[in-house]
């Protein structure tokens, strides 16, 4: 039988290291329940947060343009150029550790001002015992062996679900990604695509007077 030893063993080993991030997901999950900017700040990667989130709300804008019966083939371009640097502005005051927080807490950027619809239930990465970590374990995906996505909440719905990304770091898992729940990213791409039209309508009233 001394030849299952080492199967066996390399099972373990393959079975504590995808746990792992489960042990930095329960410390983030403190961090969010303790509002603790400065831990936060330590283990989020802001930089390719800040360039994930332009991409999900430029994506966003351009495919709810597409849609809108309403818009004119001329205005849908220029909303569709104009979507990037309003994207760019909006992610800037979304990779601050509050902001992160506010996400996190309950699938929501509250202060944003993003009016979240009728009949969705505020939930997020709320952890109280090590018991509520299998769920998270039993969704997790691994991307190879340095990377994981996590669902948040691991039950809810693909469209009110957020799904965050953490990479290996030496021997610490860092919060690299947040992809935006479906419903989040149409209502940002709803808010910006009206602040849009409304400087729209106001510049060309200052050019007929």
């Amino acid at each position: 039988m001394r030849w299952l030893a080492v199967p066996v063993a390399l099972a373990l080993a393959w079975l504590a290291f995808t746990m792992s991030p489960l042990w930095s997901l329960y410390d983030l999950a403190q961090a969010v329940r303790r509002h603790d900017a400065a831990y936060v700040e330590s283990h989020v990667n802001f930089r390719t947060l800040r360039l994930s989130l332009v991409r999900q709300i430029t994506a966003a804008m351009r495919a709810a343009s597409e849609t809108d019966p309403d818009l004119e083939p001329r205005d849908r371009q220029r909303l569709n150029d104009a979507a990037y640097g309003l994207a760019l502005a909006l992610a800037e005051t979304m990779v601050t550790p509050e902001t992160v927080m506010d996400l996190l807490a309950n699938g929501w950027p509250d202060k944003l001002d993003v009016e979240r619809p009728a009949g969705t239930r505020p939930e997020g990465l709320v952890i109280r015992s090590v018991g509520r970590l299998m769920p998270y374990y039993a969704a997790l995906e691994m991307r190879g062996f340095r990377a994981v996505v996590i669902p948040i909440p691991p039950e809810g719905s693909r469209a009110e679900r957020t799904r965050i990304r953490l990479r290996l770091r030496g021997l610490s898992w860092r919060l690299v990604d947040i992809e935006m729940a479906d419903t989040l990213r149409a209502q940002i791409a709803a808010k910006l695509s009206r602040a849009l039209a409304r400087a729209k309508i106001g510049a060309s009233a200052g050019e007929e007077r």
